[in-house]
């Protein structure tokens, strides 16, 4: 057809380290807590099946790295043999559509409670200072105030990141994103909001990074830094974790991970930063995508539009999308015919049914 219209610039292919993308939608890693035990299940597979396509890249659920990583119901884990076996049919699915899968390793830090910890003992973090209960789109999070690390306790919780990189890739993962946002771990420790510490993991910038880049070195010496993404909120003050200078500190984590030459950078914009307003500002992670070498992965409220522009303005390389890949499995082919998307039910986001709200989102007539 010689009207055809010009390919969106999400529907473009890209090439991603060693992974050929056939184009630049990404799902983006979303907790569904139907990972009963703490242990991925056969409904998994089919889950992320559906939202396979050749070429396309997915990023799996927060992962746990330890039995002290967790803060919420039935979310997966890696640390355990169990835990590894139970993710490679769940890759093998991903892998036979023709997908390329990373799985996101993770620790709560703080954002626990005694009930999630290992013979109920307080949750681990940069801090002790406790965080005030939040509602959590279930019910309302009560958080146990945490202990704070020890300094030489420290190289073994990054010893739990680079145990769950060599796990993910045991599984069949192709590569792991590090967990660095929304008030995390990693985050308690780069945000001056909550971390207090008079270390070397505390006070100054550069301090307060090291934490970060501790793991990332570690993870990236285990499996290659071919393989290694991060992920970082650095305007979020998500779960009372701000900085009074997230630009600087978004900037200094960008060179910083230059050194190590990893795969991906993944940020969230800080246009839906905070409950109370919108900010709109789709400039601000322009300083870190320019500063940073590798790929720059752009996640946080996107719709088709917003997605097009950012790839064609040369703002990032690729788009992750959550709500919208939730309720569409074949969002790209969706925004490649400018289809009608599902609307998402936000109340069936942390249920812990293996269908309902979780496998059975239609596709596309595919007679039309």
């Amino acid at each position: 057809m010689a009207n055809q219209a010009p390919t969106l610039p999400l529907l473009t292919p890209y090439k991603l380290g060693t992974f050929d993308l056939s184009h630049r939608v990404v799902l983006a890693p979303l907790t569904r807590q139907r990972s009963y035990g703490n242990v991925p299940q056969p409904h998994a597979i089919l889950y992320y099946s559906q939202r396979t396509s050749k070429g396309g890249l997915l990023i799996a659920e927060a992962t746990g790295v330890s039995d002290t990583a967790q803060g919420y119901p039935d979310t997966p884990g890696i640390w355990t043999k169990e835990q590894v076996e139970a993710w490679k049919p769940i890759v093998n699915a991903v892998h036979a559509k023709g997908g390329i899968f990373f799985c996101q390793i993770w620790h709560v830090g703080r954002l626990s409670n005694t009930g999630f910890q290992p013979n109920g003992q307080a949750p681990i973090s940069s801090t002790d200072k406790p965080l005030t209960p939040q509602a959590n789109g279930v019910d309302v999070a009560q958080f146990t105030p945490p202990r704070r690390l020890r300094t030489d306790e420290i190289p073994q919780i990054v010893n739990d990141f680079r145990l769950a990189a060599r796990n993910a890739m045991e599984a069949g993962f192709d590569g792991v994103e590090i967990h660095g946002a929304h008030g995390y771990l990693i985050d308690q420790f780069l945000k001056d909001q909550v971390n207090d510490r008079t270390d070397q993991y505390g006070g100054s910038l550069e301090k307060r990074c090291q934490f970060a880049l501790d793991i990332v070195e570690a993870v990236v010496n285990e499996i290659g830094a071919d393989k290694v993404g991060i992920r970082l909120s650095p305007f979020a003050d998500y779960m009372e974790s701000g900085d009074s200078n997230p630009k600087e500190l978004g900037l200094y984590l960008a060179n910083s991970l230059n050194k190590y030459g990893i795969l991906y950078c993944h940020m969230f914009e800080p246009r839906v930063d905070t409950v109370r307003e919108k900010i709109g500002c789709p400039q601000s992670l322009v300083p870190m995508r320019k500063a940073f070498n590798g790929t720059f992965i752009a996640t946080g409220g996107f719709d088709r539009e917003d997605g097009n522009n950012a790839v064609a303005e040369g703002r990032a390389d690729l788009i992750a999308f959550g709500r919208w890949f939730l309720a569409n499995p074949d969002l790209p082919k969706r925004f490649e015919l400018n289809a009608p998307l599902n609307k998402y039910n936000r109340d069936t986001f942390y249920t812990s049914d293996p269908v309902l709200g979780y496998i059975d989102y239609p596709f596309l007539d595919s007679t039309a």
